[in-house]
């Protein structure tokens, strides 16, 4: 068995919502059926016991080994711990080919189980093959646990996906984007975008803190930096023994001691804290260690915290109380489980030796060996909820703290006997305000119930009921496309929004264009969502896009339909037919949002036929009212745009809205159909958006076909009196509607100037220049810059196989290269000709028209 190729579908795709590996694999011979496969199966098990079961038959086809590749990939990340539950295995049109789907949460695990299971199946084939299936589990294990978010990062994301908040991981670290557009938000672990760079450097400088802190009237600790051990033990006396020492700017505990009483404890101390910077002497505080978390202006949670520490049975010794500890399967290394391994360094080891202790010294019974000064949960500490006993006054110099700082996340560290009494009535006081707080703690106590401090950080950056979301167009289909996004994006440009816009031709960002080429992918899309300014976007979707990757988003709030007609592209990445074309458009029908809608062709079945898989509502459109899905849509009081007369009119049970034709320039008064339907996918758009009509009116009447406002869709242009249409069309759709149009135009002689891509079938190509043969006289074959996987003249033989028995065209002339055929076209047309020239390189065939038209006026 061969894996061809394996790629990532980073977002909603053909074969599910969820992100997936997607592999094609070549089974050769008895491959295809593992019952052909002598001991295969059993030896697969006495590998890997963990795989489950295989039934004998999928979906009526004999089991293959690329469906065992998928149960393996899927079940490899399960025993790894890694929630994933969608697999799919489809055979192709080609022999012994299949495409494997897996579910994957980080894309390098994904990548590394179908990996894995490609080895435990090679293993398998072979008698001698071995596969260690605990060490394969373990690496899944170990490379998810460094790919995740943190428990603090993945509590607040977590918490936004419950509210329906898109989210987008930035960077393999914890920074994060929440919603899209200029309703985004940012989080970097547990710290805000809107916290500033002044709040989090007070924070980190312990003394400016204490002096903010205690000009806020909270109670802190006496104390002062220090700069040798000597001013260290001048300061322990000024303020009175026992003392804490620790770094100015430091975290997690590092560095700190506690209780000093002694000047060789002291000295210790303060060589531990000089390693973090700059140190500090301040009173020590009798009592527990508590951390009260606050977000906004609110206590959310709090915690009491205990050192790491073992107690004695009699008979093992501190070494083994600890191993026996860090058994527990809530202890790991780092951050990724609720608790920390405890660690016998040589700061534990100096703990000891103050209890009189070595790690093999053997405790009493009850006898209870702290290991630690700190009570980081880092240093494998422990933590008990205790946020239902705090006082209100606690709570209350709590969040004091956490503003006086300007901190919107803030774990603020309080030493005192109870949360439960007033820290002014017990001697207690907040010993350090914390920046970007670990907040597992709070989730995964470990004694007590977790707080639902995720849902406080993202009711702190949305309010009620927002989602971070932008409206979001996504339009597709075989003709129009472009055409069609770049009037809805103008309808809403015209309503006063800043837009992003991407499509063929680039991306585009409030009207300038800010990257160029074809960008109708994920990729662009995902930019696009992540600029600032953006208040709607409006994206082409392209199949390739899909195919390739998935979309760029999670759901839209208006799925465009043009058409699918015969379908583009067939023959390739396995979509063979126009019925396989559709299910892969239907994508983002799948994904319109509850309350948003799908916006329909109802005079395509296949496009009509995906009215059932929308999730929200549909608006139907077609130039006919008494097509039978339109009057049966109409008639259940459902919206419909449609043409009547001389206008095209929005209707909605007895309401209708109209939009004379006359007053839309891109439809030449409405003679030019195509553009007519690409005017009313753009008309339900817009009133699917709840743009106002005017509005719509309006951005409609200042739309213009130029080639400025769409290049290469219908331009049409003066040459020497003759007419000079410039279009992109490459498909025998594209090629009937633009023949239906040429029509309703008045011209003496007729020409087409075409070539062909390679990527189409023979008839796909043929047929294009077949249906031409009957509407031109004279037809210019060119051969286009790629020929994409074709010989040099192949195209051209196919395009004039097409033009055997012309019904129209008596001259036929075959040039090489774009502009040659383009010059050679405008040299022989004559006052009241009509050329239509099918260009291939967009921009610069329209900068080279240009240059002509330019020429010719002066």
């Amino acid at each position: 068995m061969d894996i061809i190729r394996t790629r990532a579908l980073r977002g909603p795709n053909l074969w599910s919502r969820h992100t997936s590996i997607e592999s094609v694999v070549h089974c050769k011979g008895a491959e295809q059926s593992i019952e052909q496969l002598p001991g295969f199966e059993q030896h697969l098990r006495a590998l890997f016991p963990g795989i489950g079961e295989l039934h004998p038959v999928v979906l009526g086809q004999p089991l293959s080994l690329a469906h065992v590749l998928e149960a393996a990939a899927l079940a490899l990340q399960v025993q790894a711990g890694i929630a994933v539950t969608f697999g799919h295995t489809a055979g192709t049109a080609e022999e012994g080919v299949y495409q494997v789907v897996v579910q994957y949460v980080e894309e390098p695990v994904g990548r590394l189980a179908v990996k894995l299971a490609h080895q435990l199946i090679e293993a398998a084939l072979s008698e001698a093959g071995s596969f260690d299936a605990a060490a394969a589990i373990a690496q899944l294990r170990e490379l998810d646990e460094d790919e995740r978010l943190g428990p603090s990062t993945g509590a607040i994301v977590d918490a936004a996906v419950a509210r329906g908040i898109p989210f987008r991981r930035l960077t393999r670290g914890s920074l994060v984007q929440f919603g899209w557009g200029v309703r985004q938000r940012r989080i970097q672990a547990a710290e805000v975008d809107s916290t500033s760079g002044v709040a989090e450097s007070i924070a980190q400088d312990k003394e400016l803190t204490k002096q903010l802190l205690n000009a806020a009237g909270v109670p802190v600790p006496r104390g002062r930096p220090v700069t040798s051990l000597d001013d260290a033990w001048e300061a322990a006396h000024e303020i009175g023994l026992p003392v804490v020492v620790k770094p100015q700017d430091g975290n997690q505990g590092k560095g700190v001691t506690v209780n000093i009483v002694s000047r060789e404890q002291l000295a210790a101390a303060y060589a531990s804290a000089a390693e973090y910077g700059e140190v500090m002497v301040e009173k020590y505080l009798p009592g527990f260690d508590f951390r009260l978390l606050v977000v906004g202006d609110r206590l959310v949670a709090a915690a009491r915290r205990d050192p790491p520490n073992v107690v004695g049975d009699g008979t093992s010794t501190v070494r083994q109380l600890v191993d026996a500890i860090n058994l527990d399967p809530r202890r790991g290394e780092g951050h990724a489980t609720s608790l920390t391994k405890i660690r016998l360094d040589d700061i534990a080891i100096g703990r000891l030796e103050a209890q009189g202790l070595t790690a093999d010294s053997v405790p009493e019974p009850g006898q209870r060996v702290v290991l630690r000064n700190n009570a980081n949960l880092s240093t494998g500490g422990t933590a008990t909820d205790v946020t239902d006993t705090v006082h209100p006054e606690v709570a209350a110099r709590a969040v004091d703290a956490a503003q006086m700082v300007g901190l919107h996340i803030c774990g603020v560290d309080l030493v005192c006997e109870s949360v439960q009494v007033p820290l002014e009535e017990q001697s207690g006081g907040v010993v350090e305000v914390n920046a970007a707080p670990g907040l597992r703690m709070h989730i995964s106590p470990s004694f007590g119930r977790g707080r639902a401090v995720g849902e406080a950080v993202v009711d702190q950056l949305f309010a009620d009921g927002d989602d971070g979301r932008i409206p979001v167009v996504a339009v597709t289909g075989t003709n129009g496309k472009t055409t069609t996004a770049r009037l809805i994006n103008h309808l809403l440009a015209s309503s006063g929004r800043v837009t992003g816009m991407t499509n063929t031709d680039g991306v585009y960002i409030d009207g300038r264009q800010t990257d160029s080429g074809d960008c109708s992918g994920p990729k662009s899309a995902r930019n696009v969502l992540l600029h600032p300014d953006v208040e709607a976007a409006v994206f082409e979707v392209a199949r390739g896009g899909i195919l390739r990757e998935g979309l760029g988003f999670d759901r839209c709030e208006v799925a465009v339909v043009t058409n699918l007609g015969e379908g583009d592209h067939l023959g390739l990445n396995y979509i063979n037919s126009v019925e396989e074309l559709a299910v892969l458009k239907r994508v983002i029908v799948r994904n319109v949002a509850p309350q948003g809608f799908a916006v329909l062709n109802a005079a395509d079945p296949n496009v009509a036929a995906m009215a059932p898989t929308c999730p929200g509502s549909v608006i139907f459109f077609a130039a006919d009212r008494t097509h039978p899905v339109m009057a049966t849509h109409r008639a259940q009081g459902r919206r419909t745009v449609y043409v009547d007369q001389d206008a095209v009119i929005a209707a909605e049970g007895a309401w209708r809205e109209r939009v004379p034709l006359r007053d839309v320039p891109i439809t030449r008064g409405g003679t030019i159909g195509f553009q007519v339907d690409n005017v009313m996918a753009a008309v339900a758009s817009a009133w699917a958006l709840g743009l106002d009509w005017d509005t719509i009116r309006s951005g409609l009447a200042s739309f213009k076909s130029d080639a400025a406002g769409v290049p290469g869709r219908f331009n049409v242009m003066d040459y020497r009196g003759a007419t000079v249409i410039a279009d992109y069309g490459h498909n025998t759709d594209a090629m009937r509607a633009l023949v239906a149009a040429v029509d309703s135009m008045p011209a003496r002689r007729r020409q087409v100037v075409i070539s062909g891509a390679g990527d189409r079938r023979d008839q796909d190509i043929r047929e294009q220049t077949a249906i031409l043969g009957k509407a031109f006289d004279e037809v210019i074959l060119y051969q286009d810059a790629a020929q994409r996987g074709r010989a040099d003249g192949e195209v051209m033989a196919l395009l004039r196989q097409g033009l055997h028995g012309a019904t129209r065209t008596h001259h036929i002339e075959e040039i090489r290269g774009e502009f040659a055929a383009i010059d050679h076209a405008l040299d022989r047309l004559e006052p009241g000709d009509l050329s239509l020239i099918l260009v291939d390189q967009v921009e610069e065939a329209l900068a080279h028209l240009a240059r002509r038209m330019t020429e010719a006026a002066a």
